[in-house]
C-alpha cells in the first residue's frame, strides 16, 4: 500500500509557478501508476494528472493541459507536479494517490494547499 505525503504548496500570484512533491512510502511504489488530484472549496475532488509506473506516459485533465507537468523519480519514491502559468481557478488542496486510469485507489494524504491570487 502506498502512503503519500504531499508538500510544496503555497501562495503565488497568477502567472506564477509552483512545484509539488509527493513522497510515497511502500516498497512497491514503482509498480503503481500515480496521479494528482485537487479539491477546491465546495467542490468535489477531481483528477488533475497521471503518470504510468515507468514514467513513460502521462495524461492530464483538459483544464491543466499545457501548463502542468507530472513526473516521477522511482529511486526516491516521489512524484512531482510542476505547475506553470497558474490561474486563480487552480486554487485548491492538492493530493496524490495511486491510480487506475483517472481513478484513485490507495490511501489519501493530508494534501497541500495551493492558493493563486489574481
Amino acid at each position: 500500500q502506498v502512503q503519500p505525503v504531499e508538500s510544496g504548496g503555497g501562495l503565488v500570484q497568477a502567472g506564477g509557478s509552483l512545484r509539488l512533491s509527493c513522497a510515497a512510502s511502500g516498497r512497491t511504489f514503482s509498480s503503481y501508476a500515480m496521479g494528482w488530484f485537487r479539491q477546491a472549496p465546495g467542490k468535489e475532488r477531481g483528477f488533475v494528472a497521471g503518470i504510468t509506473w515507468s514514467g513513460s506516459s502521462t495524461y492530464y485533465a483538459d483544464s491543466v493541459k499545457g501548463r502542468f507537468t507530472i513526473s516521477r523519480d522511482n529511486a526516491k519514491n516521489t512524484v512531482y507536479l510542476q505547475m506553470n502559468r497558474l490561474k486563480p481557478e487552480d486554487t485548491a488542496v492538492y493530493y496524490c494517490n495511486a491510480v487506475v486510469g483517472t481513478s484513485p485507489w490507495g490511501s489519501w494524504g493530508q494534501g497541500t494547499q495551493v492558493t493563486v491570487s489574481s
